[in-house]
């Protein structure tokens, strides 16, 4: 699947003598392109609202950016998602940079994990959650201060090429 992109989508009913100015409907949409963010949001608001494609019009759509996409967050995601047995709601906390790349990240684990496809599952909310309130111990042993990734298995190099011995007496010491 190709890299999701977070849009705005706000669309209404088409206008008609009863209903001269219909109500907008806003919805913010994952998807990999404008015309399957488009799809998908008459997709939901088809199951939300008594609206459909034929009988309305899309008025905008937009791409929405991170606001700081260098610093990494936690991301509580919200989710229904239908399986061989039936329908699920779901909880789950990504590390991520973006709401788009912790969306992606879940879409990939719910393929993993229970076979989910995407058109199955429906991202309900994201939310950024703050360190304290953090609840899944995966991503709580993630956020504790000074947490260190040790090396075990080092190889040291010769920093020329024509440095390096073709045959070594002795097998390399990989652990420190």
């Amino acid at each position: 699947m190709a890299r999701l992109h977070e849009y705005q989508v706000i669309g209404r009913r088409l206008p008609t003598e009863n209903e001269p100015t219909p109500k907008l409907f806003r919805m913010r949409i994952f998807a990999p392109n404008e015309v399957v963010a488009k799809s998908r949001y008459w997709y939901f608001l088809s199951k939300l609202h008594k609206a459909k494609r034929a009988s309305g019009e899309i008025v905008s759509v937009n791409e929405i950016f991170e606001a700081k996409p260098l610093n990494v967050k936690n991301f509580g995601i919200w989710l229904r998602y239908d399986s061989r047995s039936g329908t699920h709601n779901m909880y789950k906390e990504y590390r991520e940079t973006t709401r788009a790349a912790a969306v992606s990240s879940c879409y990939q684990d719910m393929a993993a994990r229970h076979r989910a496809r995407f058109s199955s599952v429906q991202i309900i909310r994201v939310a950024e959650v703050n360190t304290a309130d953090v609840r899944r111990p995966y991503i709580q042993q993630l956020i504790q201060p000074g947490l260190k990734f040790p090396l075990p298995h080092r190889i040291t190099r010769p920093a020329k090429r024509s440095d390096r011995a073709l045959i070594i007496a002795k097998r390399p010491s990989t652990f420190y």
